[in-house]
């Protein structure tokens, strides 16, 4: 009896400890994906390197708010910053996340975050163009905003921004919905450069969007089609 207690314990034990370890590994499967390769703090005018910061930072904690304090210099008084980090994913693509100043940072998404592994590889500048003037140079394909998990076309509500404002500063109220109650959602755009390549920009909720880096972003010249690669690409 007491030999089939224990058979029957260490079973339960088992399937806890793999049930735990299945949980973990699809949790896992959406995180820690970005090597990142260098992150800027500033704005589009000026605008520094922080990535030694950034890994000093990352040693110390997983996530932080951060600003001006953070970085201890403030790049463009009188303006809103921000930081860019620039990554590359699993698949080889770049990608750039950016937080605006006094938003919170979290390093989970990030592959070797706390052990700093990472910078270098970069130079595409602020606008990420490598050289391609930088400015103006990507043709909206289509917008979308939300989670992975759901997230809906608001290329149409992205034009009527765009004709307003040069800058605007999103979030649930600015497209009139919330496609995943209870997660942090956010705008993807996906352009296509002046070399053919697509690439796709992405603003966490609550950031600030600047049209200037998007061809004929006031006169709404563009979302005409040609994006099928869904939300992931």
């Amino acid at each position: 009896m007491i030999r089939h207690f224990r058979f029957a314990s260490l079973t339960a034990a088992a399937i806890v400890l793999f049930g735990s370890v299945v949980a973990l590994a699809q949790y896992n499967g959406g995180q820690d994906q970005y090597q990142i390769l260098q992150a800027r703090y500033g704005t589009a005018r000026n605008n520094i390197d922080v990535t030694p910061r950034l890994k000093e930072l990352a040693r110390q904690n997983r996530t932080f708010r951060m600003g001006n304090s953070t970085f201890g210099i403030d790049p463009d008084p009188g303006h809103v910053k921000t930081l860019r980090i620039y990554t590359r994913a699993r698949n080889g693509q770049n990608r750039m996340f950016e937080y605006r100043e006094g938003s919170t940072v979290d390093g989970a998404i990030f592959s070797g975050w706390g052990g700093g592994s990472w910078g270098g590889g970069w130079n595409g500048g602020w606008d990420g163009g490598g050289g391609g003037g930088g400015r103006d140079e990507y043709q909206i394909l289509q917008a979308r905003y939300g989670t992975a998990r759901n997230n809906i076309d608001v290329t149409p509500r992205l034009k009527e921004l765009a004709r307003q404002n040069r800058t605007f500063r999103m979030g649930n109220s600015t497209f009139g919905t919330d496609p995943d109650p209870g997660h942090v959602k956010s705008l993807r755009i996906y352009t296509r450069a002046r070399n053919g390549q697509n690439r796709m920009f992405e603003y966490r909720e609550g950031s600030t969007v600047d049209g200037t880096i998007f061809s004929g972003w006031g006169g709404g010249n563009w979302g005409q089609g040609g994006w099928n690669g869904g939300w992931g690409k």
